[in-house]
């Protein structure tokens, strides 16, 4: 069976982006005259089927809006970011539309390989749902320059549209509640710069501290993953401290999941001897037997928000990037003592 022909090899040919390829054959300007015949005319040379990526004018009912996410994230379980795929799907649904869940494997991403479905122009418009490495997000980027919007996390420089929980006010709330149930011995579960929720987390973990007279301990803060893959590990990584805290601040529900079990596996009692709170609201069924206080993340509204964004950037060429962060909530459970 012959090969089929791709955008990437007709603008091969005549030496343009995908991009310019997609344009032409889907009536969309920013292409001269003179090469969107040339296209064409190549196009149909070549045997591509034009139907596959026709588009659908951004200002009508019936866009598909691809939802990536990194293969990592996705666990056995229903995981943190197919539950906001499947808020996205629903509101797409609800007006017509269509988002298409686009996993990427780690050797697709550390190669900078792009989905077909992509770079046929089979999709309107991105939502990149957690964090993929910055090369492959420039790369996708640069093969089609689709409107996009990042969910949980953001670009360093700020520049792209973004919808993040506000995890430096969260982890602050969280912090001082351990204060005011006089915990003064606190340490911070999360490594640093492996995403900016994590270190965003630690920053309000530390202002938490420090208006409280604490000093954070070097020896108190505890990774759980590496800085290279995002892979956690609970053997090599969250290993206990010498001097033991009094109550374990985590990144995530997962990991304080994790580190109560650690926890039980020595001998302490949890909430009576250690206290742990997390974050997100969210954890793996069987992880933890205890009800674990954590910072619930509003995962709805953030996914709606993406959902509404996308939809902004495909109908109104003049829409400006912005940074918008979503509150949400102390949950009280059953892992924190009162000292």
């Amino acid at each position: 069976m012959a090969k089929s022909v791709t955008l990437s090899d007709i603008g091969n040919r005549l030496g343009v982006s995908t991009v310019t390829v997609s344009k032409a054959l889907s009536g969309q300007p920013g292409v001269s005259d003179e090469m969107r015949e040339k296209i064409i005319i190549l196009a149909d040379e070549m045997g591509y089927k034009r139907t596959a990526v026709k588009r659908v004018d951004a200002s009508e009912k019936g866009s598909t809006i691809g939802v990536i996410i990194s293969k990592q994230y996705m666990g056995k379980y229903d995981s943190f970011y197919l539950k906001m795929y499947q808020v996205i799907n629903e509101k797409a649904l609800d007006n017509g539309s269509f988002a298409l869940l686009i996993t990427i494997d780690g050797n697709d991403e550390k190669n900078l390989v792009i989905p077909k479905i992509i770079l046929d122009g089979q999709v309107d418009g991105l939502i990149f749902a957690g964090r993929l490495s910055k090369e492959y997000i420039e790369e996708v980027i640069k093969q089609t320059d689709l409107p996009r919007v990042f969910l949980d996390f953001s670009d360093k420089d700020g520049l792209e549209d973004a919808i993040i929980s506000d995890s430096y006010y969260g982890a602050y709330q969280m912090t001082k509640y351990l204060i005011r149930n006089g915990h003064k011995k606190i340490a911070y579960v999360g490594t640093l710069l492996s995403t900016e929720s994590i270190t965003d987390r630690y920053m309000g973990y530390t202002r938490a501290l420090m208006e409280a007279g604490i000093t954070p301990l070097k020896e108190w803060q505890i990774d759980d993953r590496y800085l290279e893959t995002g892979n956690v590990d609970e053997e090599k990584l969250m290993v206990l401290p010498e001097k033991m805290p009094t109550a374990f601040f985590c990144n995530c529900d997962s990991t304080a999941g994790m580190i109560i079990k650690k926890l039980i596996k020595e001998g302490y009692k949890v909430p009576e001897d250690i206290s742990v709170v997390g974050y997100d609201n969210f954890i793996y069924p069987g992880l933890s037997d205890i009800d674990i206080t954590t910072y619930e993340v509003d995962y709805r509204k953030m996914a709606q928000l993406a959902w509404k964004n996308i939809n902004k950037k495909l109908t109104n060429p003049l829409y400006h990037n912005r940074i918008h962060i979503v509150e949400g909530r102390l949950i009280e459970k059953n892992s924190v003592k009162s000292l």
